[in-house]
């Protein structure tokens, strides 16, 4: 009988246990597997700053930069995107200024003071509308095409940086996160950049072209107005409706439009869409007839915008109702217009179709209210934005009702997005307050006046009571101040909040204060 062969042995590969080594224990095996997904998690953000242009020195802004630059440029270069977006608006604004200093800029034998050209310019690229000169007379053809540029320019800036900002910080997520975000809101990530750059192009354009040829046909129908001069002012105040800018090319602003709603109704629908904010617009866009599906940033921009419209119209058209001097020399169909129209512009832009410097005090505070709250995130409007304060007020809901956690819309908000708005509104509150008080010291001004003039700087409103004209010096640098802070100050400081880097290695113990 022939003996049986012993099974050959198999060949020791990387995994193969080795001979007197015990296998590992499941607590090591875990240690490993998570530092292994650590290792890849990092590789990954290494990735997606460097398609971001997020990265270290000028090779994650241009490919190949790090080999094509001198080394010691990367240390100059931006490490955060919000540094990206300041020294570009910087650029545009300094650039604005020098073109507007130019003699050819001014309806004059000179150029431009260099104050006057910086504000403007500065008002211009943070579409703003608050003005030092009277934008019709002052500035010559030359002048208005670069207000209208930089209007452009800070329109697309803000709105394309807003939304991809959003994207960004969608990436830096976590892997729970960052799925339920992609289930809510349907968004591919940064392979979309170009896609949103475009779509953002596009809805600009089309907005202003329907409007530039809806305003120049009713200018040339029921005003006489040549049509090529018709269309130049329908152009101009497209691009700083859509862009909530303000600037308008008659002196008294849109006064003498008042009771016409061929012209206020296609304006303050341009102001309404550009304050929206570009991702609810895409989010309409694509899923429009499925309002469950929308995300919450969606519900609470367009829930707000209700609230707020609808809140503002009644408000002003019943306190202004009976002013002779603003409201009450229109028919009655009309002050109703003219108090819809104020309400949609004192939110978001900078237009006016009634005297703002005659209307009450009491009006004066409710706009202060309305500007500082602003309209939607990643759009051309200013202000804190209303999801910002739409969290404060479910955080305040949920304290009152004894609730431990802030619910909208059937999804729990994160404590961080507590601690971000919580600070993003009291920065801006100090901000406002500084500023008021240090106009107030160097003016003699009412204190009515200069906190509607900072909150509309700030808000990046552009409304003005008549007083920012006859500023001095140093309150005029107040507002240009104001008005690069308040237009990049929440979107930058929102991204730096949501995208810092702080793991939390220990905690110290819990104790509680006294409140109240």
């Amino acid at each position: 009988m022939r003996d049986i062969p012993a099974p050959k042995a198999r060949p020791a590969g990387r995994n193969a246990r080795p001979p007197g080594k015990r296998l590992r224990p499941a607590a090591k095996t875990a240690r490993l597997a998570a530092k292994s997904a650590a290792k890849t998690a990092k590789a990954s953000a290494r990735t997606d700053r460097k398609a971001a242009g997020t990265d270290r020195g000028f090779g994650g802004l241009w490919p190949g930069g790090s080999k094509v630059f001198p080394r010691i440029l990367n240390v100059f270069a931006p490490q955060h995107p919000a540094q990206v977006i300041v020294l570009g608006f910087a650029g545009a604004v300094a650039l604005g200024t020098i073109l507007l200093m130019l003699p050819i800029a001014r309806n004059g034998p000179d150029g431009a003071p260099f104050l006057d050209a910086l504000f403007t310019s500065t008002s211009s690229v943070c579409v703003t509308g608050l003005i030092t000169v009277d934008t019709p007379v002052y500035w010559s053809g030359f002048g208005k095409v670069v207000i209208m540029a930089l209007i452009q320019i800070g329109g697309f800036g803000v709105m394309s940086f807003g939304t991809l900002l959003g994207v960004l910080m969608a990436r830096r997520l976590g892997l729970r996160s960052r799925l339920s975000a992609a289930a809510e809101t349907k968004s591919n990530g940064f392979g979309d950049v170009r896609r949103v750059l475009l779509g953002v192009l596009a809805i600009s354009l089309t907005v202003e072209i329907v409007l530039a040829g809806m305003l120049a046909a009713r200018l040339v129908a029921g005003y006489g107005y040549e049509p090529g001069h018709a269309l130049w002012h329908g152009v101009f105040h497209a691009v700083s409706s859509f862009n909530n800018a303000g600037f308008a090319l008659h002196t008294d602003n849109l006064i003498g439009f008042a009771g016409d709603p061929w012209i206020c109704l296609p304006i303050a629908a341009a102001v309404i869409i550009g304050g929206l904010g570009f991702p609810v617009l895409f989010e309409l866009r694509r899923q429009y007839q499925r309002p469950i599906h929308w995300s919450m940033n969606t519900k609470l921009v367009l829930v707000g915008t209700a609230v707020l419209l609808t809140a503002g119209t009644v408000f002003l058209t019943a306190v202004e109702w009976s002013n002779p001097a603003t409201l009450g020399a229109l028919k009655p169909g009309e002050r109703v217009l003219a108090g819809f129209f104020q309400s949609v512009i004192t939110r978001t832009a900078g237009f006016n179709s009634v005297d703002i410097g005659q209307m009450h005090e009491v009006s004066w505070l409710g706009m202060d209210i309305l500007m500082f709250i602003g309209g939607g995130p990643a759009g051309t409007a200013g202000g804190l934005k209303i999801t910002t304060f739409s969290v404060l007020f479910f955080i305040l809901l949920t304290e009152l009702q004894g609730g431990t956690a802030v619910n909208i819309f059937g999804k729990r908000l994160s404590r961080a997005v507590h601690r971000q708005a919580i600070a993003v509104v009291l920065l801006a509150i100090a901000l406002v307050v500084g500023s008021t008080m240090f106009l107030m010291i160097i003016t003699d001004f009412g204190q009515e006046r200069i906190l509607f003039e900072v909150i509309s700087a700030f808000a990046t409103v552009g409304l003005s009571t008549g007083i920012t004209a006859a500023m001095p010096p140093a309150g005029q640098v107040v507002l240009i101040l104001l008005m690069f802070i308040g237009r990049l100050g929440p979107v930058t400081l929102g991204a730096a909040l949501a995208l810092r880097e702080r793991p939390l290695l220990y905690e110290y113990p819990k104790e509680r204060p006294l409140i109240g």
